[in-house]
């Protein structure tokens, strides 16, 4: 019989402590290669041949040391030799034996030691000329998952970002489907592939005996009907301990371990299976679970549901799946750099790395929305990878000394995590994932210490509680007295895409909170948390949409989460954010930590592209557009800030479409009433102005009744704006039926103005602004200001105008969504510039346009794409930029972040109340950062 992984470890061990001592007998040579075939079960003369004559490429014989046909072949030299001459000489008996015919197959692996070493090569690797594994023969049981070819156990190395991941995941969606069709579902299903899933892993980690569960479900007959009493029987042996199993049950049966942790516990009959069921099992059970990530498997399982209710369920509740990656940046950020740094500090002393232990185990940690586990996998396997440095550190590669009592020394596990998951099936998951990780965890201390460690019966669990996190006390989940840290990745729905349900939740945690319609749904999980940490030095962090640091929602959300004490710790700005799931989607993302109490090591970490690296800055303060600077939120105001020309909305019809024109209508309604040209005219929304659309109304505010009634065209439209409005359910709205010849909103102001798109893309650097002439009507979906001068165009269309807008505006979609009152009216202008800077602005200011110009043809879409801008209009911003920059301060910004973190200390001293002077009482407005008053 194949010996289990466990035995291999133990065998391995005692073959690293026999031959520390070595010798270069040559006697001993042979037995060294005897012993270490039997560290995996394989008998000296069962496979493997020693001393085997080749010829040399001399014609003279040479003799291999070790050779196992078809697998590997080895070489062995004297204590202290040269091992890679020994592996030249061991490629030169391969090529020799192919040559001459001797063997069906080539040995894949080649294996060479001097007794102190032993290095392994794979022919088959890219580059099969370097080892893929050295290590001293004294840590053979920490690298046995190198010699999968003699074990039989091909242990893989777990990437997250393997496509196996993906593989797993439709083999298992086949058989869910299959169960299905066969009338298998809702929670009895989904509690059955939690199970099946289960057994999948231990048939192939050494949980189970190697493909145990595989040889059960292939012994039965092959359309399937026997197959559903006999899942049955076997998950409930699992549930029963040894001891009380009846001695009539099969070897194969009576001899699993009992898994217990209420996994198998309940009773859900069995599904009457088919062929069709029965071939999606054995197909799950021909793949190699042990490749699965848990910290990834339990999103991509989720994905499982495809059924288009199942995706609908899905965006409904707003769940995005999340790559390990980006797991990571806030485990790193909220908890484990600090705890490797603080792992650092204990050195060699044994009393602080065991206190240091005891506080790892004394750890907590909660996950409101926690989906199938990942932040929770994730953050475990790193607590465990901690303390297995601990144990390192404490016990000095004294492994087989510890045998006996390795259990007692591991006091990390998996009851310090705690979640919070809506739906049954990726809660079950997650409690899965969590015995899965840990059993990954205990095989690692296993290679380590050459002791196996299997924490079967499952007497600890994770706490997934299923229930609205919203709606549900957290403390009932873990008492904030003893929670660490809050962690995870709440759902993303806006607020004009939630279900009913979920407003309702926002509303029970927002209460009386002022516009709490304007939130996504994910700030009812900062609400909740600025309570439950309330008193406490619990940290947390979570993942979320940008947009609760953009635009209304700022000054909405955060000025309530400042009253109640939260501070900013530490900010991932803007990043893509990967999926693991099917379509790799990108989400625009933030990672906000924060606590309801303050620190120094404040920290930004900043990306210089959207899915590159983060770049790490100390802040002594992180405000709520995560930048460096104050706990401001930017609010709606009526007036600009500065003393600045006033800006407008366009101008809106409400006509049902009747006033609007496309080119050929105009052209049609010109046709049939000539007199009507002096009233069409140019009318420009965001999408017409930048891609070049022509588009036309009719402007009839000074038409008198006599020239209406001359235009039957035109009276038709009208009739027809008349009979829409009158349609109405607004009482506004049916008023205006009264004057359909006019537009229900007009800012226009007769007079030249500069027209700024209210929607633009948000891959242009610039959004494109112009001015217009009098005749041209701006629409509803643009904004203008009257009066504004190129000096007004200049500062408008700079970087520092741009880094103010990508910070303060809202977002339709992703595209910036220009506005009035939040973003115009609170920007802060430079103070005072002097006349020199100023017509420096304008000179610059009028260069852009003279370029622009030269483009003839070309829409503001083609100018501004990053990808096809020109360089001379890009040279043009350029001067402009620094232009702007010196009517700000002399000394140039260092990118974006530089100028945020400026223009929000500008606005906060231009909007801070005049503050009383020190002698007599005098007041005076605090100094610009340029020194002016």
């Amino acid at each position: 019989m194949r010996l289990t992984l466990s035995e291999i470890r133990q065998n391995a061990t005692a073959f690293a402590a026999e031959w520390r001592e070595v010798s270069s007998e040559r006697a001993e040579a042979q037995s060294f290669w005897t012993e270490f075939f039997g560290v995996f079960g394989i008998r000296r003369r069962s496979v493997a041949s020693f001393e085997e004559k080749v010829r040399n490429l001399k014609g003279t014989y040479d003799r291999i040391d070790v050779f196992y046909s078809g697998v590997m072949l080895g070489e062995h030299k004297s204590l202290d030799a040269d091992l890679s001459k020994a592996a030249s000489q061991a490629f030169d008996y391969v090529q020799s034996l192919t040559r001459e015919g001797r063997i069906d197959e080539a040995p894949r692996y080649i294996v060479v030691s001097d007794f102190a070493r032993i290095v392994l090569y794979d022919l088959e690797s890219e580059d099969s000329s370097i080892p893929i594994a050295s290590f001293p023969t004294a840590k053979l049981h920490e690298n046995i998952r190198h010699f999968g070819f003699l074990s039989g156990y091909q242990v893989q190395p777990v990437d997250p970002e393997d496509p196996v991941n993906i593989r797993a995941v439709e083999i298992l969606g086949e058989l869910h489907d299959a169960l299905e069709r066969g009338g298998y579902s809702g929670h009895r299903l989904e509690r059955f592939l939690v199970r099946v899933l289960f057994c999948l892993f231990a048939d192939d980690t050494g949980i189970f005996e190697l493909d145990s569960f595989k040889t059960l479900v292939k012994s039965t007959r092959s359309d399937g009907s026997d197959l559903g009493p006999l899942l049955a029987r076997l998950f409930s042996v699992l549930d029963t301990e040894e001891i009380e199993r009846s001695p009539m049950l099969p070897e194969e049966l009576r001899e699993l371990p009992y898994v217990n942790g209420e996994l198998f516990h309940e009773e859900l009959g069995f599904a009457e299976f088919n062929a069709e069921m029965r071939a999606a099992l054995v197909k799950c059970c021909d793949f190699n679970w042990a490749r699965i990530s848990p910290a990834v498997f339990g999103s991509l399982f989720q994905s499982i549901m495809a059924t288009e209710e199942g995706r609908r369920k899905r965006r409904q509740i707003g769940a995005h799946y999340t790559s390990e990656r980006d797991i990571l940046k806030l485990v790193r950020s909220l908890f484990l750099d600090n705890l490797k740094t603080e792992l650092a500090r204990c050195g060699s002393s044994e009393r602080r790395l065991k206190a240091f232990h005891e506080r790892l185990a004394s750890l907590r940690f909660l996950d409101p929305a926690c989906g199938c586990g990942n932040f929770l996998v994730v953050a475990y396997r790193e607590l465990r990878l901690l303390e297995l440095e601990v144990l390192r550190a404490l016990y000095n590669g004294n492994h087989h000394q510890e045998r006996l009592v390795l259990d007692t020394l591991l006091k990390v596990d998996v009851d310090q995590m705690y979640g919070i998951e809506i739906e049954e099936w990726p809660a079950r998951i997650a409690e899965v994932a969590m015995w899965l990780i840990d059993h990954q965890m205990n095989e690692r201390v296993g290679e380590v210490f050459g002791s196996p460690v299997l924490r079967l019966p499952l007497k600890k669990s994770a706490k997934i509680v299923i229930g609205n996190a919203l709606r549900i006390d957290w403390n009932e989940v873990l008492p904030a007295a003893m929670c660490s840290y809050v962690m995870g990745n709440p759902p993303f729905v806006g607020g004009k895409f939630q279900t009913e349900a979920q407003r309702d939740d926002l509303g029970l945690v927002c209460k009386e909170i002022k516009n709490a319609g304007l939130l996504d749904y994910v700030s009812g999980w900062y609400l909740r948390a600025s309570e439950y940490l309330h008193g406490t030095e619990i940290r947390a962090a979570f993942v979320s949409t940008n947009s609760i640091t953009q635009g209304e929602q700022v000054g909405v959300l955060w000025p309530e989460l400042f009253r109640r004490g939260i501070k900013i710790h530490f900010a991932h700005r803007t990043f893509s954010w990967m999926s693991e799931a099917r379509g790799k989607a990108h989400v625009h993302v933030v990672i906000i930590g924060f606590g309801a109490f303050d620190r120094a090591d404040k920290v930004i970490y900043d990306y210089s592209k959207a899915n590159g690296e983060p770049i790490p800055v100390a802040a002594t303060n992180i405000g709520p557009y995560l930048v460096a600077g104050p706990d401001l939120a930017v609010t709606n105001r009526s007036t600009p800030l500065c003393k600045v020309p006033e800006i407008r909305f366009g101008n809106q019809p409400i006509d049902g479409g009747h006033l609007i024109l496309s080119k050929e209508e105009r052209k049609a309604l010109l046709k049939e009433c000539p007199q009507a040209a002096p009233f069409v005219r140019p009318y420009l929304g965001s999408d017409e102005f930048i891609n070049g659309i022509p588009r036309y109304c009719l402007w009839l505010q000074d038409a008198s009744p006599k020239e209406l009634r001359q235009m039957p065209a035109v009276m038709a439209r009208l009739k027809a704006v008349k009979a829409f409005r009158l349609a109405s359910k607004r009482p506004a709205t049916r008023e205006l039926a009264g004057t359909p010849a006019r537009f229900a909103f007009v800012s226009h102001p007769e007079r030249p103005y500069l027209f700024i798109p209210s929607v633009s893309s948000e891959r242009r650097d610039i959004i494109p602004m112009a001015f217009m002439r009098r005749n041209t009507i701006a629409s509803n979906l643009a904004l203008l200001i009257p009066g504004a001068t190129q000096y007004h165009f200049g500062v408008l269309t700079s970087a520092m105008h741009m880094a103010w807008t990508r910070q303060v505006c809202g977002r339709l979609k992703s595209d910036f969504r220009y506005s009035a009152k939040l973003v115009y009216n609170n920007f802060p202008w430079p103070q005072d510039p002097t006349p020199k800077q100023v017509a420096d602005v304008e000179k610059a200011a009028q260069r852009v346009l003279d370029v622009r110009a030269q483009f003839k043809g070309n829409t503001l879409a083609d100018l501004y794409d990053p990808e096809t801008m020109p360089k001379p209009l890009r040279d043009a911003h350029k001067r402009l930029d620094r232009a702007v920059d010196r009517c700000y301060r002399s000394a140039p910004f260092n990118g974006e972040r530089s100028r945020v973190e400026y223009l929000f200390a500008l606005y906060q001293q231009l909007t801070t109340p005049l503050l009383p002077t020190q002698e007599g009482g005098r007041r005076k407005r605090r100094a610009s950062p340029t020194g002016r008053l």
